[in-house]
């Protein structure tokens, strides 16, 4: 057997082997091995049955959820159960591994290491719990029509972080539930009916109850449009060149429906005072220009808008005299090539 070193021949500044302490120190690991084995196995058989306990009762919330038509809540749920039981199941393990290890030191170091771990993720803790109370509160559902921060379109998935929209031209918005849950949001089928509504001009020479009657008649030939509440037309505004008369009606709230039946309203409108003789004038504008500069242009005795308080002598004159006393001012008359021209072209005089 090898013999333990003398401490006093161990010199400063050399490596001394010790085979023999070697041998004694993993020795003392195999007879701790051997002695915590069997509350290893027990530790090891409760996490294996914890991991499958927790998805057991994750499948049973999951089904639960399902049959009352909350999917998404219940995939939250689940999940939020089936961590809960492992992370519990691993500290159990831990506590029978090693007797010694006190189960309120690793309850108090948990709770140090959630605030780190609060701070670090903060964005993803609080998108999970802002889709937790949507899930709990239901203000929409899945495949209702919502309008939520300019994206509008219908409810796909409620997710543990976020929310997806596909919008009505087939993209996919994806929106972080923290945004939706303190954000304004428009639930546009959270009741059966929709109004809906769209402003016809008339002339002024037409009679308004003939239009309102004619606009009522073409919506009750839609059948999509329903009865109760009754369609509407209504004298709505006198406008510069037209009469408006606003027609309102009561179809299904989804955009489908809303968007078919406005297509069909504008053209059975379109018929229906064609066929009558109604006029539907168009926007009329009318402007005026004025050359300020001319003399016999109004009173220039009176200051008007746009021109300057008029002087004793000095009134404005037409823009053709005007250019041409520049024209004259800024070249001699002799000296002109053109002037020279015509003088070497006069015939001579008879005199000479």
């Amino acid at each position: 057997m090898f013999q333990p070193t003398d401490p006093a021949s161990d010199l400063p500044g050399r490596i001394d082997l010790n085979p023999a302490s070697m041998v004694e120190k993993v020795d003392g690991w195999v007879d701790g091995l051997i002695f915590i084995a069997p509350n290893l196995l027990v530790a090891i058989v409760l996490i294996i049955g914890a991991f499958f306990t927790s998805g057991a009762i994750r499948s049973v919330i999951i089904r639960r959820a399902n049959k009352r038509g909350r999917r998404d809540l219940g995939m939250m749920l689940g999940g939020l159960a089936r961590w809960t039981i492992i992370v519990v199941g691993v500290l159990v393990a831990a506590t029978i591994v090693m007797p010694t290890l006190n189960p309120g030191d690793l309850i108090a170091g948990l709770g140090i290491g959630s605030v780190a771990i609060g701070f670090a993720f903060k964005d993803i803790l609080q998108n999970w719990l802002a889709g937790m109370l949507i899930l709990l509160r239901q203000p929409f559902e899945i495949n209702d029509q919502i309008v939520v921060n300019g994206y509008e379109g219908t409810v796909e998935r409620i997710l543990t972080r976020s929310t997806l929209i596909r919008t009505y031209d087939g993209l996919r918005a994806v929106i972080p539930n923290s945004d939706i849950y303190t954000s304004a949001v428009l639930v546009k089928t959270a009741h059966d009916l929709r109004r809906s509504q769209y402003d016809i001009g008339i002339g002024y020479g037409d009679g308004v109850e003939q239009a309102r009657d004619v606009v009522l008649e073409a919506l009750r030939t839609i059948p999509e449009i329903k009865t109760d509440p009754a369609p509407e037309a209504l004298v709505w505004d006198l406008a510069a060149s037209w009469v408006t008369i606003r027609a309102r009606w009561w179809t299904d709230s989804r955009r489908a429906d809303v968007v078919q039946v406005r297509g069909q309203v504008v053209t059975a409108v379109k018929h229906a005072l064609d066929e009558a003789g109604i006029d539907m004038p168009y926007e009329t504008n009318v402007m005026l220009f004025h050359d300020q500069t001319e003399e016999t242009d109004g009173d220039r005795d009176a200051q008007r808008e746009g021109w300057p308080a008029p002087r004793d002598t000095d009134k404005p004159k037409p823009r053709w005299k005007a250019t041409m006393e520049t024209v004259t001012v800024a070249d001699p008359p002799d000296d002109t090539l053109e002037n020279r021209q015509k003088a070497a072209a006069r015939p001579p005089s008879s005199a000479q």
